[in-house]
C-alpha cells in the first residue's frame, strides 16, 4: 500500500504571502515573487536562512527562474527545484514541499508560485504528432459545449450558469489580492461580450500575473523555531492523479471525482465536513460540474444549490470565497498556492470581510490542462479550532 501524507510526519502551513494578481504589466517577475516570499517568511516568523528547500511553480517564465529571484534573499545553499505542471504548477510545488517535510528531508520548505503571461509551446506542440482537434476546439469552446450538454441534461438555464460568476466576482470584490474587484450583476455578466456558446467574457477567468508563497514546516520546526502554533494549519492530505479513460463522461469532472475521493479518503473525512472549497473555475460551468464531482451536490443539482445560497460565504460550504479564478484571477503558476493562502487565512479566521464563519476544514483543487488534478485538504488542529471565527 502506498503511503499517505498522514502516515508520515505532520505537516503545517506556517506562513503565507502574496503579490496581488494583476493585469500583465512591467513589474519584473523577481519583484512579484520576492513580495510573496518575504510576506510568507514574515507571516511565519522565519528568516530565509532557516529555509531548507524551495519549490517554485511556474509555467510561462522559462528555464531556471528560481535563482535570479531567490538570490536577492541571500545564498543559503538550500536546494531549489522548479516545477511546471500547467495550471497545476503551484499546487504541484506545494505538494512537493509537503512531501519534503513529511518525509523528514526538511523541517522548513518554501513553495512559491510566480508567473508572467507569455506564449509558450506545450509538449503536445513539440510532440511531432499533429492534433486533429486542437486548432478547432479552443478551451472555452470545450467548456461551452459542456455547458450546453449540462443545460440539456438537467434543465439548467444559461442564467443559472452565469450566477457562478456573479457569486465569485462578488467575493473577489472583498479580496485585496484579486485581479477583478468590481462586483457584477447577473445582467452585466449575461450582457458581457460573448466568447463561445453561452459563455460570456465575465464567465471566463482572466490570465494575469502575480505571485503566492507558503512556508511549510514540521512539528519540530514549530518547537525549535518558536513559531506560533495557533496559526499553523495542518495539511491533512495531498492527492494527485492523471487522466484515465472515462467512456462518454467528461474527463475534467471524472478526474476531479477520483482525485477528490482519494484526498478525502486520505484525510479520513467526508465531503460533508468541508467548510471551504477553492476550485479550478476557469469557466463558470466548471464550478457546477466540480462541486458535483466532489460530492457537495447531487448530479444536476449544483446550479439549484448555488441559487439557494449553499455555496456563498456563510452558506453550507463557501466555494471560491477568494473569488476563484474568475474573480481573483488565474496567473497560472501562483494560482494553486494562492488557493492555499486563501484557505489558510480562512482557517485562521483572518480573511476579513470574506471570512466564512466557523471554518475549520478546507479543500483546494487545480486541474492542469485536463491531464492532471491536484487536491489538498487543510484543517485547523482540533485544539486550536476554537480560536477561528
Amino acid at each position: 500500500m502506498t503511503a499517505r501524507l498522514g502516515d508520515l510526519r505532520p505537516v503545517y502551513v506556517a506562513g503565507v504571502g502574496m503579490h496581488p494578481y494583476q493585469r500583465p504589466g512591467a513589474t519584473p517577475y523577481v519583484q512579484l515573487g520576492l513580495t510573496a516570499v518575504r510576506g510568507a517568511l514574515d507571516d511565519a516568523g522565519i528568516t530565509w536562512g532557516k529555509v531548507e528547500s524551495t519549490f517554485t511553480g511556474t509555467a510561462m517564465i522559462g528555464m531556471a527562474a528560481s535563482r535570479p529571484m531567490l538570490r536577492h534573499l541571500g545564498v543559503n545553499g538550500a536546494p531549489m527545484t522548479q516545477v511546471e505542471n500547467a495550471s497545476a504548477s503551484g499546487s504541484s510545488a506545494f505538494r512537493l514541499a509537503c512531501i519534503d517535510v513529511a518525509s523528514g528531508i526538511s523541517d522548513v520548505s518554501l513553495a512559491i508560485g510566480v508567473d508572467k503571461p507569455a506564449r509558450v509551446a506545450t509538449g503536445a506542440d513539440k510532440s511531432g504528432v499533429p492534433s486533429l482537434s486542437a486548432s478547432m476546439v479552443e478551451p472555452f469552446t470545450h467548456f461551452a459545449l459542456l455547458a450546453d450538454e449540462y443545460m440539456n441534461q438537467y434543465g439548467v438555464t444559461a442564467e443559472q450558469i452565469a450566477a457562478v460568476a456573479v457569486k465569485n466576482l462578488g467575493n473577489a470584490a472583498l479580496n485585496p489580492n484579486a485581479q477583478q474587484r468590481t462586483p457584477r450583476t447577473l445582467d452585466e455578466v449575461m450582457g458581457a461580450p460573448a466568447i463561445s456558446g453561452v459563455l460570456t467574457r465575465l464567465q471566463c477567468c482572466p490570465v494575469g500575473e502575480g505571485a503566492a508563497a507558503v512556508v511549510v514546516v514540521s512539528d519540530e520546526a514549530i518547537e525549535t523555531l518558536g513559531l506560533d502554533r495557533s496559526r499553523c494549519i495542518r495539511v491533512l492530505a495531498s492527492a494527485q492523479r492523471s487522466e484515465e479513460l472515462y467512456g462518454d463522461k467528461s474527463f475534467d469532472a471524472e478526474l476531479t471525482r477520483t482525485t477528490t475521493a482519494l484526498a478525502l479518503e486520505h484525510a479520513g473525512i467526508t465531503a460533508d465536513e468541508l467548510d471551504l472549497v477553492e476550485l479550478h473555475d476557469a469557466f463558470t460551468i466548471e464550478e457546477l460540474q466540480y462541486v458535483e464531482s466532489m460530492g457537495l451536490s447531487e448530479p444536476g443539482r449544483a446550479a439549484f444549490d448555488l441559487e439557494a445560497g449553499d455555496f456563498a460565504i456563510g452558506g453550507r460550504v463557501a466555494v471560491s470565497a477568494s473569488g476563484g479564478l474568475i474573480g481573483a484571477g488565474h496567473p497560472i503558476g501562483p494560482t494553486g498556492i494562492g488557493q492555499i493562502v486563501e484557505v489558510t487565512q480562512q482557517l485562521r479566521g483572518e480573511a476579513g470581510a470574506r471570512q466564512h464563519p466557523g471554518a475549520r476544514t478546507g479543500l483546494t483543487h487545480m486541474v492542469g490542462l485536463g491531464a492532471v488534478c491536484v487536491v489538498h485538504i487543510l484543517q485547523t488542529p482540533e485544539e486550536e479550532s476554537s480560536t477561528t471565527a
